[in-house]
C-alpha cells in the first residue's frame, strides 16, 4: 500500500464539500479556520488530499512559514489529519506520518508543532514514533468532549446526566428566555465579556483577536450561531449567558461561554447548550465537540461538559 498526499489540489468549496463527509471533523482543519488563523500568524496555508493506493482517504491543513529560502521553516498541523469514514487506522496513520516526515523532515532550522488527531495510548504513541516523530513528554495530550447528535432527541435527553438534567429542567421551568443569532448580533458584546474574563482569570482559550478573525470570516457565511439567555422580566439588554456555536462540515465546535450570577442561578447555559444541540442537529451536524478540558485547573468545567452525555477524548499529545 502506497500514500500520497496532493497539496493545493482542491478549491475551498471542494475542501468544505470533503468536511462535509467526514465524522468528527475539527474546526482547526477547516479552511474558514486557515482564513483567520493565517494572516494574524503571518503563516499560509497548504492543503493536502491522502491518498492510499490512489484513493481518497483522507485531508490534512497545515500552516508554514519561512525565511530565507525556507531555511527557517516552522510547519504546523493542529488535530489533523483527519479522515474519511472507515479510514484513519494504525497502518494509514503511520504511512501518513511515514511520508509526511519524508517531506517535511526534523532538521537545523525547522520547528514542527504536530498535535495528530490520534487518541491516547501506548499504541499510538508507538505508531507515531515510528514514523519519526518525536514526543513532547511535558506536553500533556489534549481532551476533550465529543457529543453524537443523530441520536433521537428523547435518547439524547436520556443520555445527560441526571445533575445536568435535572439543572435544565429547572432551566426550562425558570422562564427563561433564549434567542439565537446567526448574524453577528451580540458577537461584538460576548468577544469584549469572554476578553475581560479571560484577562481576570486567566485560563485557557482561544485569543479575542482569534475570535474576531473567525467572526469575520463564518457570519457571513452562516456558520457561527450565537445564543443568548435573559432572565424573565429583564430589560433587553440584560443578558444573563451566552454561548457561541461554529459550524464545520458536518461536525460543530462549542467555543466559549458566559454567564452572569443570575444566568449561573437559573442554570442558563444548560439550557443554550440543550437548545443549541437541537438547532445543530436540525442543520445536519452529526457530531459536537465540546471544546478543551483538563483534570487540573478547569475540573468543574469538564464535569460540566462531561455532563452532557458524550465522550471524553484524550490524544495522543504534542510532537514534533
Amino acid at each position: 500500500m502506497s500514500c500520497t498526499i496532493e497539496w493545493n489540489s482542491m478549491s475551498p468549496q471542494q475542501w468544505d464539500e470533503c468536511l462535509g463527509h467526514i465524522p468528527y471533523s475539527t474546526l482547526l482543519q477547516s479552511y474558514d479556520y486557515a482564513r483567520a488563523y493565517c494572516p494574524g500568524q503571518r503563516q499560509k496555508g497548504r492543503w493536502g488530499l491522502i491518498r492510499f493506493n490512489d484513493q481518497p482517504a483522507g485531508i490534512v491543513q497545515v500552516f508554514e512559514a519561512g525565511i530565507l529560502w525556507n531555511a527557517l521553516h516552522a510547519v504546523i498541523i493542529d488535530r489533523g489529519p483527519i479522515w474519511f469514514k472507515g479510514c484513519g487506522g494504525a497502518a494509514h496513520t503511520k504511512m501518513f506520518f511515514e511520508e509526511f516526515n519524508r517531506q517535511f523532515p526534523a532538521r537545523l532550522g525547522r520547528r514542527r508543532r504536530i498535535l495528530p488527531e490520534v487518541e491516547d495510548g501506548m499504541s499510538a504513541q508507538k505508531i507515531l514514533q515510528s514514523a519519526g516523530l518525536m514526543r513532547r513528554e511535558e506536553r500533556p495530550g489534549y481532551q476533550t468532549v465529543w457529543v453524537d447528535l443523530s441520536p433521537p432527541a428523547e435518547e439524547l435527553r436520556k443520555n445527560l446526566r441526571p445533575n445536568w438534567r435535572n439543572s435544565l429542567s429547572k432551566a426550562e421551568r425558570s422562564g427563561v428566555q433564549v434567542t439565537w443569532h446567526e448574524d453577528g448580533t451580540h458577537f461584538s458584546r460576548l468577544v469584549g465579556i469572554y476578553a475581560a474574563d479571560k484577562a481576570l482569570r486567566g485560563y485557557e482559550g482561544p485569543s479575542p483577536s482569534l475570535l474576531r478573525a473567525l467572526g469575520g470570516v463564518m457570519i457571513p457565511a452562516g456558520r457561527m450561531m450565537i445564543g443568548c439567555a435573559q432572565v424573565p422580566g429583564a430589560p433587553d439588554d440584560d443578558i444573563a449567558a451566552m454561548i457561541l456555536l461554529v459550524r464545520h462540515g458536518r461536525s460543530a465546535t462549542y467555543l466559549v461561554g458566559w454567564t452572569s450570577e443570575s444566568g449561573r442561578d437559573l442554570a442558563a447555559t444548560h439550557l443554550l447548550l440543550w437548545q443549541g444541540m437541537g438547532i445543530l442537529k436540525d442543520k445536519g451536524v452529526g457530531e459536537l465537540d465540546l471544546g478543551g478540558v483538563n483534570d487540573d485547573s478547569a475540573k468543574g468545567i469538564k464535569d460540566f461538559k462531561e455532563g452532557l452525555g458524550g465522550r471524553t477524548v484524550r490524544y495522543a499529545g504534542h510532537y514534533y
